[in-house]
């Protein structure tokens, strides 16, 4: 199975009211923006999602929503992971594979598995469904990283079809684009690392800035993969400033003030994240006043 999610997908935001409860209205502009914005897939309830505040139930509303919004435009990835593999294995199984095109799984966390564990974890998940998987290590987050030679023995698997990498380790990234599979691809999960990742055969990325500035993220993606590495650059530079704003006091505060910004959606969140302090607004908003 070759994997069909490159280039940019956006790991979508769930806009709340002051109340807590979920904003649908400003989900489905989000939805709007993003896909008018040259985004070429959807990934709904990553962590960008805040998915660990939200029930079972509120999640299904969710997808469905934004599988309304989308109206079968852009392909959708759905995020499921965690650290209780049967637990995981068992909403897999009742995933609605006619709204979902493939799925987002992070590596356990907390747990602290061996590679071995790992290995064994994900090939429980891939006989539970017959969706694409794309693999997602991000150590800042689960405690544990996947190593590269875990990834490439994973990426034999048909329907594990790529890694989201958010280590931050370029050598390991490296790694695994040099000796993988033909169909297996590696997507940026870091924002600020997307260009320098497809300089060096990335096939895309995971995006959060894309969630509020996909016309220009988009276009950078483009361009880097085209080949055309001073167009990309001078967009990277552009957008550099404001990466790091939205992710410095967490995700995803900053880029849900970008959106405040944009008129899509208000900045609420769900406790324990809290909005971003008026110092970090002020600075986000004078950059989006430059950007937008």
């Amino acid at each position: 199975m070759n994997n069909p999610f490159k280039k940019t997908g956006t790991a979508l935001v769930t806009p709340f009211h002051a109340d807590g409860s979920i904003d649908f209205a400003g989900l489905k502009k989000l939805v709007r923006l993003n896909i008018d914005g040259g985004v070429n897939f959807l990934v709904v309830q990553g962590t960008t999602g805040e998915s660990p505040t939200l029930s079972q139930e509120e999640k299904m509303q969710v997808l469905n929503a934004v599988a309304e919004e989308n109206n079968g435009r852009l392909p959708i990835v759905y995020g499921l992971g965690g650290n209780n593999t049967m637990e995981v294995a068992k909403k897999l199984k009742e995933v609605d594979s006619s709204l979902v095109s493939g799925i987002l799984s992070v590596s356990p966390y907390y747990n602290k598995p061996i590679q071995r564990g790992i290995v064994a974890h994900y090939k429980m998940l891939v006989d539970c469904t017959d969706l694409p998987i794309i693999l997602y290590n991000v150590p800042g987050r689960t405690g544990s990283n996947v190593l590269a030679e875990t990834t490439l023995e994973l990426a034999e698997i048909p329907n594990i079809v790529a890694m989201k990498e958010a280590s931050g380790n370029m050598e390991q990234i490296m790694e695994i684009i040099q000796h993988k599979l033909d169909g297996f691809d590696v997507l940026s999960g870091d924002d600020a690392l997307t260009v320098p990742m497809i300089s060096v055969g990335a096939a895309g990325v995971i995006s959060v800035v894309s969630n509020a500035l996909p016309e220009k993220f988009c276009a950078m993606v483009e361009h880097a993969l085209k080949g055309d590495f001073q167009s990309a650059a001078e967009l990277h530079y552009a957008l550099f400033q404001i990466t790091k704003l939205f992710f410095a006091e967490g995700n995803p505060g900053g880029v849900k003030e970008a959106l405040a910004y944009r008129g899509i959606c208000e900045n609420h969140m769900r406790l324990p994240l809290v909005p971003v302090s008026e110092g970090l607004k002020e600075s986000i908003v004078a950059a989006m006043n430059k950007l937008v």
